[in-house]
């Protein structure tokens, strides 16, 4: 795959081959962050786990101290009072089975999907498009809930999930170019932290394989990790 002129220069500008300590990581990242938006910097965990086996899982939630600094847009699958109340907390969306029609007709337009666990029954119509997405909401990430005020709080305050791919590999957002050095150094150590208390117990050997950081349009920087 041909690279662009940009992306080569930056690749210039520090070794691919090396591992930095997190201060020259980010610094490298942000160096080679030449878009012209506000890109996104996003972080890649390899893992030493089997994700084919049950007991070696690795899935959480955590809520970033600086946000992810996306406008995230939730919709909230209740009734009742329960569907007051997440107007009243923010929620850009609200229905019932309307919302799950809506769905079935093509309609995605949203981040995060909340819902109550009397609701399960009817949002499970809609898992099969939903879940490849990601959008399934799941008692797990705290979007299956009966407070569904701290669960839009949480998720407008920048809660990220972390989950393993099929390829034993964790990727998370830990903020913007524009939030700066000290402010992504103190998401990515969140995220991390919460990754490593995650480690399952039928894990074994080494657990955290490699760590990268790149912004959306730039080139990977492996960063030094131990624990």
């Amino acid at each position: 795959m041909n690279k662009g002129k940009r992306y080569v220069k930056s690749l210039e500008s520090f070794d691919k081959n090396a591992s930095f300590e997190l201060d020259n990581a980010l610094e490298n990242v942000l160096a080679t962050s030449t878009a012209k938006f506000d890109e996104t910097i996003e972080l890649h965990v390899r893992l030493g786990v089997d994700g084919r086996n049950a007991d070696q899982q690795v899935r959480g939630v955590v809520v970033l101290p600086n946000g992810t600094g996306k406008s995230v847009r939730v919709l909230v699958i209740a009734k009742g009072d329960k569907a007051d109340e997440a107007q009243k907390a923010g929620a850009d969306f609200v229905g019932a089975e309307d919302m799950v029609t809506k769905i079935n007709g093509g309609w995605l337009d949203f981040d995060v999907c909340i819902t109550t666990p009397d609701m399960m029954g009817v949002v499970g119509r809609i898992a099969r498009i939903l879940g490849p997405k990601g959008l399934m909401p799941n008692p797990k990430s705290g979007t299956v809930t009966t407070d569904v005020t701290k669960a839009i709080n949480d998720v407008k305050a920048g809660k990220v999930e972390y989950r393993l791919d099929k390829t034993n590999n964790v990727h998370v957002i830990i903020g913007k170019k524009s939030f700066g050095k000290e402010k992504l150094a103190e998401n990515f150590t969140t995220i991390m932290d919460a990754i490593v208390k995650a480690k399952p117990a039928a894990a074994k050997g080494q657990y955290i394989k490699s760590v990268t950081l790149a912004s959306t349009m730039g080139p990977g920087v492996k960063v030094t990790y131990n624990i």
